[in-house]
């Protein structure tokens, strides 16, 4: 072979590359070729993927860059149109040299030569030109766009910088021809100027896909690159088709004059031997204090013993007495024998390190997270707050000796002050060794669908209804792809078989599917080096510009760097606050680590399924569980969390019935007993599968944790080797067997096949226990600090409308009252006051943060404000404008003042305008008449309120939904809450997304909902037919409504602004929105029912009321039943229709005064 592709744009190009790595590599074997680069667009996002790729595949990789070359300085960030703002050039790594100065190259480029582009200038090249090998790249290039304009002698200075920069042999020409014009003439001027300047040439292909067919696919991805549609005229494509992997042939074809230059590609290949590194770990040193460093102790001893020291300590804070048992010390001492045996003892100095900074500073940390809590040296070290004793919890789940891996603690901070403990790190260990960590967005099955089709100018509704086809997910796989959707669906595969358009859209998809479509920030990932960063990974830059790493969190750990999790739980942050609510108001200090986890009261709590708010518990389905459940102890709640999922919810029942029927629960056999008797006979953790393991067959922990890794990951050649092992044994692993330690070899695959079942889905206890501690936590302080709890619980989602509507409507069913905001009386967030909720002005609309913090902050100086000119007055140079006001006017945050808000409306502007002239006039040294006035003549001189009367009830409620979000006063559907409780299948907040991403309605489902109608909108299709889209608004929230043409005839009379009804239709989600009702039904409130039951004490009690309980129906004429109920005889009587009534709020209230609240009630 005598021809290498040198220019080759992989997926990493994105939008711009659809090159799929492992096809690319299996193209370049079918073609027979030995080596193959890789030169992405200014980054080396794919690089590692593509050196394993090939190695795998025996061919050489190649790694390389096209970078972006800045004409001047990478500094210059001048905005200009000019062509000339960059230059390609094609960077080649000759040796592990070249490969860490392509990394440093590509890096600065976004660190410091961001603008449109990566950029790096001439001295950039200069000092890391060293080990590179450089190609002149394509017509982008800096010699060809000199070529091209027909500027030889320019583009010849060009040439001779580049080669005095790399050096003699290491900078090329490059030729490339994919049937344009332009090149040929380019190629022409480059084959001289090779002459002139003895400078050798390489004949290039620019890849951008795979195979000659791509070429369409690849034209619909730049076109979602673009935002274009195929038919544009006027947009980037790559006109000709020529952009593919050709073969040796091929390109003998187009470069018979050139030969040579084909031959050098080879040649430059067989330069090029980059060895990366893999596995072999580059911790940093923690810097021990000096009292525990011996001259002459290397840095390895002197952190073991600081680490000894530390756990010393922490054994005796955890344990106080019974510290020196043997479960406890012995315990200790085995877990850091294997932590230094697998050299990790300054991983956990290091996160014991910043741990302790932000628990020193009042950062609330979480109990833990993941398999690192059935650590005893994480507990000690106060890492975690869970005791993996008391749990029965397995180190070896989180560090094997028998399989050496890096360890992984992810920890989880309070949501707002995370970045706090980030920026420690970044100070302890130097701003260049830490990095964010980068992530990939890329095509899924459902986005690609919907893509494709808006580039193909296909009808959304069309596009919409196929990608729906596509199920969210497929049991036991990861990832849902468009071919596996074919298989399971069989109406998509109708569709694709039958319908020529779908075809084609599925097909062009299906090519696209998979490919990054963009970069984005880990949302927890760090990584903290021993080196500067770009010693070892290239950087990017994030949209915010935050430096990240441009290797993914998994090639990082393959790399051997360390990465953290510092993930913000927004969880935390309300347990912190209401915990400082509690502190502030009651004076009560809660210590969170050392509660009664098994308070009966609070578990009580729990298993009456009003979990709103409860980490983990809050879901429709997790509600009806926990009734179920009525969890008796934490360690219910610990499986509840580890079975409801997908897979494990199959043996909710029988973990059930073993829990409540009483009956006695048969073992398979009675070694299982005490490892199963907490689950009631079932598997739920991959700590038990472990556990039998090892009870039953005598299996080291290491090597039971290879088995449950096996077995979760269906392993099936390994799970059967250790089938033979777990029934018969294996003396050269020193496994006893089953049959060796007296269970019979049927049991015993019995046993293994119970394994296998529960294996698949079983749940790292370690990881429950963590989220049960939280959930156990946050049920806690709702229990007995219920009105603290749900303020903070507010204040977590006060940027969320919706969200703080659902939690009112919570406050209310727990009687606390949501107070109006007061400017007076109110803080920036939501605050307890007099045992209820004071409204936050942060969560009114127009109202910005900054605005409100210097309006609390001039209150709390200088006092409470007296009246809306005061307020004025002192604020209007504090950001406070008009807008400002008229929010705090309509919220009723003014309401303290004296006169309506109409009144307040009416002057707010004059008072505003006539204190800014006033204050301009004293800026200018002018006096008025306030500055010689008596306070008596000021007064006379007072704007006076206007006769005016206040705002009917209807503009109060619209205005606080207008200007809160949510209604306070009021709803304007509190008079209809029995028909709608009785009526609606779903409340609003069902539709919307949660922090998982799901909706609890499903796709396809008959549902009913019901409120009042707002923000209609009518549109005409395409067949000039009309349709509508409008909200219902219940309590809750609101739900978007679709009504297509036929039935936006029966029902157009009725959609209108604010009118009450119930919509029935089927539920429509897709992926990242909220879901929507298709309407098939609309039923106005008027004309359904409810039931209006009165109850009487007996015959002889109603019939002495009975006279006086007709005069008062006769008052309230409309269509609801009353049911009159007799206690002593267990009868009902149902009126005659002549007595229906309108069973408004007044009628009910009435009722209630004259017969008992209890004795009155709606169905």
């Amino acid at each position: 072979m005598s021809f290498t592709h040198l220019h080759v744009h992989t997926e990493y190009s994105l939008l711009d590359g659809s090159c799929k790595i492992k096809e690319l590599v299996r193209r370049a074997k079918e073609l027979n070729m030995d080596s193959m680069a890789i030169t992405d667009h200014g980054v080396m996002y794919g690089a590692i993927d593509f050196y394993k790729a090939a190695k795998e595949a025996g061919i050489k990789p190649i790694i390389g860059c096209e970078i972006y070359v800045s004409p001047g300085s990478r500094f210059d960030k001048e905005k200009d149109n000019n062509d000339d703002r960059y230059y390609h050039l094609v960077l080649l790594a000759e040796n592990d040299t070249g490969y860490h100065n392509l990394m440093k190259i590509v890096s600065k480029g976004f660190v410091e030569g961001f603008y449109y582009k990566p950029r790096v200038d001439y001295e950039v090249l200069e000092e890391y030109h060293e080990g590179i090998i450089a190609l002149s790249a394509c017509l982008a290039g800096e010699v060809q766009r000199f070529l091209a304009r027909g500027m030889y002698e320019e583009a010849v200075r060009s040439a001779r910088r580049y080669e005095d920069i790399f050096g003699k042999g290491n900078f090329f020409l490059e030729l490339q021809d994919h049937g344009i014009d332009t090149q040929r003439t380019v190629n022409m001027s480059l084959m001289k100027m090779s002459k002139e300047l003895n400078i050798d040439l390489v004949a290039t292909n620019d890849i951008h896909y795979i195979l000659a067919e791509d070429a369409v696919p690849h034209d619909i991805l730049l076109c979602i690159q673009t935002g274009k549609k195929v038919a544009d005229e006027d947009r980037m494509r790559y006109d000709g088709g020529q952009y593919y992997v050709k073969s040796e042939e091929e390109m003998k074809e187009i470069f018979p004059y050139a030969l040579w230059a084909l031959e050098n590609t080879h040649k430059i290949a067989e330069r090029c031997n980059v060895e990366i590194e893999f596995g072999v770990r580059k911790l940093p040193k923690y810097d021990v204090p000096k009292e525990f460093c011996d001259r002459g102790e290397s840095e390895e001893d002197a952190s073991w013993r600081y680490l000894s020291y530390l756990c010393s300590k922490g054994l005796k804070s955890r344990y106080g007495d019974d510290w020196d048992k043997e479960e406890y010390a012995g315990r200790l001492d085995y877990e850091l024998s294997v932590i230094k045996g697998m050299g990790f003892i300054d991983y956990f100095l290091i996160v014991w390190d910043f741990i302790h900074y932000a628990k020193e500073r009042g950062i609330i940390v979480g109990p833990g997270r993941g398999s690192a809590a059935g650590s005893i040296v994480a507990y000690v070290l106060e890492i975690t707050d869970i005791d993996p004793i008391r749990y029965s919890l397995l180190f070896e789940r989180f560090l094997n000796p028998e399989r050496i891996s890096m360890p992984d603690i992810d920890i989880d901070f309070c949501f707002e002050r995370r970045g706090e403990v980030i920026d420690y790190v970044v100070d302890k260990y130097g701003k260049d060794q830490v990095s964010q960590i980068v992530t990939f967005g890329t095509l899924g099955a459902k986005e690609v669908i919907r893509d494709v089709g808006r580039v193909l100018d296909m009808p959304y509704a069309q596009c919409d209804a196929i990608a729906k086809m596509i199920p969210k997910k497929i049991p036991d796989e990861k990832t849902v792809t468009i071919e596996r959707s074919l298989e399971v669906n069989p109406i998509f595969k109708e569709a694709y078989t039958t319908d020529s358009q779908v075809k084609y859209l599925v097909d062009m998809a299906r090519r696209l599917e998979g490919l990054p479509r963009h970069t984005s920030m880990h949302a927890a990932g760090v990584l903290i080096s021993s080196k500067a960063v770009d010693e070892f990974v290239p950087l990017s830059r994030s949209s915010d510009g935050t430096i990240t790493t441009q290797y993914i969190m998994t090639t990082l750990e393959e790399l051997g760097l360390l990465k953290m999790d510092f993930l913000g739980l927004r969880t935390l942050t309300v347990i912190q606050k209401a915990v400082n609510m509690v502190k502030q108001g009651k004076g009560i200090d809660i210590d969170l680590v050392n509660l009664d986890y098994d308070d009966k009261e609070v578990l009580a709590s729990i298993g009456t399924g009003r979990t709103e708010g409860i980490f983990q518990l809050e879901s429709g389905g997790m509600k009806n569980f926990m009734k179920e459940l009525n969890p008796e102890s934490l360690e219910d709640i610990i499986a509840g969390i580890a079975l409801y999922r997908p897979g494990p919810m199959d043996f909710i029942p029988k973990y059930l019935k073993g829990k409540n029927s009483g009956e006695k629960i048969v073992y398979t056999c009675p070694q299982l007993e005490p490892i199963l008797s907490n689950t009631y006979g079932c598997i739920i953790y991959q700590e038990q599968v472990m556990q039998i393991v090892r009870d039953l067959a005598g299996y080291t922990l290491g090597r039971s944790d290879l088995v449950r890794k096996a077995m979760s990951k269906k392993k099936i050649d390994v799970m059967e080797q250790e089938r033979r092992n777990f029934v018969f044994g294996n003396p050269e692993l020193s496994v006893k067997g089953c049959v060796a330690n007296g269970i019979d070899e049927k049991t015993a695959n019995k046993v293994y096949d119970e394994m296998i079942d529960f294996a698949k889905y079983a749940f790292n206890k370690a990881h429950s226990t963590c989220y049960a501690i939280v959930a156990y936590q946050t049920a806690y302080l709702k229990y007995y600090y219920p009105v603290e709890f749900m303020a903070a619980l507010m204040n977590s989602v006060i940027d969320t409308a919706s969200k703080v509507t659902g939690y009112i409507m919570t406050c209310r069913t727990m009687g606390i009252d949501i107070l109006p905001p007061d400017i007076n009386e109110s803080e920036a967030e939501f605050t307890v006051c007099n045992n209820n909720i004071r409204y936050g002005l942060c969560a009114l609309k127009s109202v910005g943060r900054s605005v409100v913090d210097q309006i609390v902050r001039e209150r709390n100086n200088r006092g409470k404000y007296k009246s809306i000119s005061d307020l004025i007055e002192r604020t209007i140079e504090k950001e406070v404008n008009k807008r400002t006001i008229e929010s705090l006017i309509k919220s009723g945050a003014l309401d303290s003042f004296e006169g309506n808000r109409r009144q307040k409306m009416q002057i707010y502007t004059i008072i505003m305008d006539n204190i800014s002239q006033s204050k301009k006039k004293s800026m200018a040294g002018q006096m008025t008449l306030f500055d010689i006035a008596s306070d008596d003549i000021k007064e006379d001189f007072e704007i006076k309120l206007p006769n005016v009367s206040e705002y009917a009830k209807e503009e109060l409620l619209a205005f606080e939904k207008e200007f809160i979000g949510h209604y306070i006063s009021g709803h304007p559907m509190d008079e209809y809450q029995a028909k709608w409780k009785k009526h609606a299948t779903r409340r609003s907040d069902e539709f919307a997304l949660n922090e998982d991403g799901e909706c609890q309605v499903k796709e396809g489902a008959k549902e009913t909902v019901g409120g009042m109608i707002t923000n209609v909108s009518i549109k005409t299709t395409r067949k000039n037919q009309v349709m509508a889209f409008f909200m219902v608004e219940d309590m809750y929230g609101t739900v978007e409504i679709l009504v297509f043409p036929k039935d936006y005839e029966r029902y157009r009379m009725v959609i209108a602004e604010d009118k009450k009804v119930f919509v029935s239709g089927r539920v429509s989600s897709s992926e990242d929105e909220n879901a929507k009702l298709i309407c098939e039904k609309i039923t106005e409130f008027s004309n359904m029912s409810v039931s209006l039951w009165i109850r009487f004490e007996n015959k002889e009690a109603y019939e002495q009321s009975e006279s006086e309980l007709m005069d008062i129906i006769g008052q309230y004429d409309g269509k609801d039943k009353i049911v009159i109920y007799l206690t002593e005889e267990k009868q009902k009587k149902i009126l005659p229709p002549a007595y229906t009534v309108e069973a408004s709020p007044a009628l009910i209230e009435r009722l209630k005064e004259k017969y008992g609240e209890k004795n009155v009630a709606l169905t």
